[in-house]
């Protein structure tokens, strides 16, 4: 079994991979604080309110259903965050992240959980684009690596909350 100790050097030796890649590559930074503004939290419901208002078919029940999803998402990861209460790289290694954090902990990440439950509603209502939407998600996450505001492990919690929450309110509505 693999102990908490094992498990924290590993994200953390990750996380330094991914600083170093950052540094050997300037365009990277530039890349990765576009990314994350993708994950920035008005960009769902303005999606999802476009998507509503364009495609007459599926996309009423595609914001419904995110929308739902979202009010679960938002009080859950608020809650394991203060729960958890685990620092951010960039409080707790010598280092000076990209961007400012909005709260003092980093895990679940928000921006992983919100991209992966609009990844998850998006894969659900259209099958067809599952592909990048979970791409655009991962890369959301992942450019809160490279920008110094989360573990590794911080991301797949924020994926995993973001995915529970899609499929839940997926069984919940009976989709």
């Amino acid at each position: 079994m693999l102990s908490i100790q094992t498990i924290t050097t590993f994200d953390t030796s990750l996380f330094y991979w991914f600083q170093n890649r950052r540094q050997m590559h300037a365009g990277i930074t530039t890349l990765s604080r576009n990314i994350s503004r993708l994950g920035d939290g008005a960009v769902y419901p303005f999606l999802g309110g476009l998507i509503a208002l364009f495609e007459p078919l599926d996309g009423v029940s595609f914001l419904h259903l995110g929308l739902l999803a979202f009010a679960i998402e938002l009080p859950l990861y608020l809650i394991l965050k203060h729960i958890i209460r685990r620092d951010r790289p960039c409080q707790r290694l010598d280092l000076k992240s990209v961007v400012t954090p909005l709260d003092k902990f980093g895990c679940p990440s928000g921006h992983a959980a919100a991209a992966f439950v609009f990844a998850s509603v998006m894969a659900h209502v259209y099958p067809s684009v599952a592909l990048l939407a979970y791409v655009v998600a991962i890369l959301i996450g992942t450019s809160r690596v490279v920008l110094g505001v989360h573990y590794p492990a911080d991301i797949v919690a924020g994926a995993v909350v973001g995915i529970v929450c899609a499929k839940l309110c997926i069984g919940l509505v009976g989709g």
